[in-house]
C-alpha cells in the first residue's frame, strides 16, 4: 500500500464534508447577495457568483495539492514560509494601491490578493514549530516573548496597512496559547483590559450623582482595587493582606464620597489614584519582606491596569480614527446614527428580521436584492442567509459551524506531537474569532471590523486562505499514524 493511499484512509472525511457543505451554501449566499433581477446566468466569470465559483474550482485544486505534499514540509519549512509572507506583508504597505482607505490588496492582473490573509497560516505554521521545539516553555521568558513578536509582528505590519480588523484576529493564537499551558492570568488580564475599555469608554462622561466623578473611571479604578485584592486572596491565601487592601479602599472611599456628596463636592477619582499607590507600595513591602515575587507581579498588575485606563482612551479620542470611533460607540449604545455608522446593522437586523422563521427563498429576499445592506456579500453575507433562509437556514449554517469547530477540538487533541496539536488549535482559534466576532457584527453585538464569514463572504484571498488553513491541518493529522509507530 503506497503512502498516498494511507492518506486517503487517514483523512478527517468530516471535517471534509463539512467543509464542502459549507463552500456550496456559501457559494449560493454569494449569488443570493449579488443577484439582481433577469440575471440568473450564476456562472458568468463577469459576475460576483462567477467569479466566486472559479474560487472555490481552485480552493479545491489548491486542497487536493495540500493533501499530496508530504507532511513533514510544513514542519520543514514552517520559517522560510512565515519569513517570506512577512515580506510580503511589508512590500505590500508600499506598493499597494489605496482602496477605501487600506493599502491591503496587490493586484496582479485581473486578480487582486490580499497577503494578510495568508499570513494566519504561516504565523500559524511558525508558532507551532517554534513551541514544538525540545527545549521549549513558555515558563521562559525569552520563550514568552519571541511568541509575542511571531504573533504581534504581523498584527503591527498590517496595522500600517489600515487593516485594523485584519490585525485583530491575530489575537485569537492567545486562545491556543492558553491550551498550550500560558498562565491563567495572563487570559484574565486580556478580560480585564476589554472590560476596562468598554467601562472606561461608555460611562466617560456620565456623573456619579452630584459628583465631578466619571464613572468611567472610577468604575474602573475600583475594580483594579478589588481585583488586586483579590488576587492576593486567590494566589496567596492569605486573608489577613486581601482584608486590609478590600476593606481599606472600600471604606476610605465610602468617607470621600459622603463628604464630596454632602460637604464638598470633589473628584473621588483623586482619591483612588492615592489608594492605588498606597496598594502598589504595599504589595511591594509584602514582597520584599516576605520574599514571595507573586505580591509584586500582583502591583505591577495594579499599576499595568492603570496605565492601560489611560493609554486605551488616549489610543481611542487620538489613535483612531473618526469612523472607526463612531462604530464602537454604535455598538456600545453611546451613539444611535442609523444614516451613518450604524446604517449596516440596522439594515442587516431588518433583513434577518424579514426572513422570519423560513425565509423568503432563495432570491426572493427583498432587502438583499434592493442592495440596502452595504458589504451584504462579504462582511455582511450572514444577513442573506437570515433573509432568503429564515431562522432554520441560519441556525443550520451555524449548527454546520459549530460541527466543524468541535471537528477541529477533536482532531486537534488526537495528535501526537505537539506541532500538529499546536497548530489545530490555532486553526480552531483563527475559525472561533472570525464567526464569533463576524456573526456578532451583523447582530449588532460586536463592532463592525470588517473580517469575513469563513467559506461564505465573497472572495478569493479569504477562501483560499481558509481552505490552505484547514488542509494543511487535515494534511498533518493523515500522517499522526505514520509518527505513531515512529
Amino acid at each position: 500500500m503506497t503512502s498516498r493511499d494511507n492518506i486517503w484512509k487517514s483523512l478527517d472525511w468530516v471535517t471534509i464534508v463539512v467543509y464542502l457543505m459549507l463552500i456550496i451554501f456559501g457559494w449560493f449566499s454569494v449569488c443570493g447577495a449579488s443577484y439582481d433581477y433577469g440575471d440568473r446566468d450564476f456562472l458568468d466569470f463577469s459576475t460576483r457568483a462567477g467569479k466566486q465559483f472559479v474560487w472555490i474550482i481552485c480552493s479545491f485544486g489548491l486542497g487536493f495539492i495540500l493533501l499530496m505534499l508530504d507532511d513533514t514540509l510544513y514542519d520543514m519549512f514552517s520559517y522560510f514560509i512565515y519569513i517570506g509572507l512577512m515580506l510580503l506583508l511589508i512590500v505590500t504597505i508600499f506598493i499597494a494601491p489605496d482602496t477605501k482607505g487600506s493599502r491591503s490588496w496587490l493586484i496582479l492582473g485581473p486578480v487582486s490578493l490580499q497577503p494578510a490573509e495568508f499570513a494566519k497560516f504561516a504565523t500559524a505554521l511558525a508558532l507551532a514549530k517554534y513551541m514544538s521545539a525540545y527545549s521549549f516553555t513558555m515558563k521562559k521568558w525569552k520563550h514568552a516573548l519571541m511568541l509575542a513578536f511571531l504573533i504581534l509582528f504581523p498584527m503591527i505590519l498590517i496595522i500600517f496597512q489600515r487593516e485594523t480588523g485584519s490585525a485583530l484576529v491575530y489575537s485569537a493564537f492567545f486562545l491556543m496559547l492558553y491550551r498550550e499551558g500560558m498562565p491563567g492570568v495572563v487570559l484574565f488580564s486580556g478580560i480585564c483590559a476589554v472590560v476596562y475599555f468598554v467601562v472606561g469608554i461608555r460611562f466617560d462622561g456620565v456623573m456619579i450623582a452630584d459628583t465631578p466623578t466619571p464613572i468611567g473611571e472610577f468604575a474602573v479604578l475600583l475594580m483594579v482595587l478589588l481585583f488586586a485584592g483579590g488576587m492576593v486572596w486567590v494566589y496567596k491565601k492569605r486573608w489577613g493582606p486581601a482584608r486590609n487592601i478590600l476593606v481599606g479602599s472600600l471604606g476610605t472611599l465610602l468617607i470621600a464620597y459622603l463628604i464630596s456628596e454632602y460637604v464638598i463636592p470633589f473628584n473621588l477619582v483623586w482619591v483612588q489614584w492615592g489608594l492605588c499607590l498606597l496598594v502598589v507600595g504595599y504589595l511591594i513591602f509584602l514582597s520584599l519582606s516576605e520574599r514571595h515575587s507573586a505580591y509584586l507581579l500582583i502591583g505591577l498588575f495594579a499599576l499595568g491596569s492603570v496605565g492601560f485606563l489611560y493609554s486605551s482612551d488616549y489610543f481611542f479620542n487620538k489613535i483612531l480614527e473618526p469612523h472607526q470611533q463612531i462604530r464602537i460607540k454604535v455598538v456600545l449604545g453611546m451613539e444611535e446614527d442609523l444614516a451613518g455608522a450604524g446604517y449596516n446593522v440596522n439594515q442587516s437586523k431588518i433583513a434577518i428580521g424579514s426572513g422570519g422563521l423560513t425565509g423568503k427563498g432563495f432570491l426572493n429576499g427583498t432587502q438583499t436584492k434592493l442592495k440596502y445592506v452595504p458589504e451584504q456579500d462579504t462582511d455582511f453575507i450572514f444577513c442573506t442567509v437570515g433573509e432568503e433562509e429564515g431562522f432554520i437556514g441560519s441556525t443550520f449554517v451555524l449548527l454546520l459551524f459549530l460541527v466543524l469547530i468541535l471537528r477541529l477540538v477533536t482532531v486537534a487533541e488526537r495528535q501526537p506531537s505537539t506541532f500538529g496539536r499546536v497548530y489545530g488549535y490555532s486553526v480552531l482559534s483563527i475559525f472561533l474569532f472570525h464567526l464569533f466576532i463576524n456573526i456578532g457584527m451583523v447582530l449588532g453585538l460586536t463592532p463592525v471590523i470588517g473580517i469575513p464569514l469563513p467559506f461564505f463572504s465573497y472572495g478569493g484571498s479569504s477562501l483560499w486562505g481558509f481552505t490552505i488553513l484547514l488542509f494543511i491541518f487535515l494534511r498533518i493529522d493523515a500522517g499522526r499514524n505514520r509518527r505513531l509507530s515512529l
